[in-house]
């Protein structure tokens, strides 16, 4: 039981933060349907972590760390969280405001990182505890606990400065915030698969204070507003 709430809970709670706190909130049929977009490219993303690894990998120590963050996940999967919100989101009439790509970001992210998630609690640890002959209870348990506090904020807060800067490109039309959207999320994610265990840590802290400031910015901003359509997108 408590496997199932360390591997459900933490990315619900994100999702329910940044959701309700969202001035004007959104349709509820439009989160539900970006975070199931979010659900399903996790099967690209599986595709092109294996297809990067094949690729890229030639069997050195230092081969396998990059092609496990920069060469690999990191391009594939924030590639394809950003797709969601510039092939989906941008052509929905409910995304009025920059804040709304925020919201959104953190639901495509977290509905990939809750599917992501159950792979590695359940059908991973499976694997690995036939291979090393260990307790599959445990192991799964302590992959959900460690996940709890690394993956999952990780992927809801890179969500964050995804969407922040996406709504900013979609409400002024500069295509710097649109590199930024697709580039630092890709270096951030980088780091932390790179970087060996604990010192991933230091991105978790980093993407804390970087996507609840631009975050805490846009509510300011929200504040200021009388209409929600007083911004015409792109």
């Amino acid at each position: 039981m408590i496997t199932i709430l360390l591997t459900f809970v933490p990315p619900i709670v994100l999702l329910l933060y940044f959701t309700l706190s969202d001035r004007f909130k959104e349709p509820k049929g439009t989160i539900v349907l970006i975070f199931f977009l979010g659900f399903l490219i996790c099967l690209p993303a599986g595709i092109l972590n294996g297809l990067s690894h094949d690729f890229f990998y030639d069997g050195s120590k230092y081969s396998e760390n990059l092609t496990s963050s920069f060469l690999g996940p990191a391009w594939a999967e924030e590639l394809l969280k950003f797709s969601i919100l510039y092939l989906i989101v941008l052509k929905r009439n409910e995304f009025n405001e920059p804040m709304d790509g925020l919201v959104y970001g953190v639901v495509v992210s977290l509905g990939f990182a809750t599917y992501e998630n159950y792979t590695y609690v359940y059908e991973w640890a499976e694997i690995i505890a036939k291979e090393e002959n260990v307790d599959y209870a445990e192991l799964s348990y302590i992959i959900a606990l460690a996940r709890s506090y690394s993956a999952i904020p990780m992927h809801g807060l890179n969500g964050a400065v995804m969407g922040y800067y996406f709504g900013m490109y979609a409400f002024t039309g500069n295509k710097k915030f649109l590199i930024l959207s697709l580039a630092l999320p890709y270096l951030f994610h980088g780091f932390y698969n790179f970087l060996v265990w604990p010192n991933p840590m230091i991105i978790i802290g980093i993407l804390v204070i970087v996507s609840f400031y631009l975050h805490n910015e846009l509510k300011k901003k929200q504040k200021l507003k009388k209409r929600e359509n007083e911004i015409k997108k792109i």
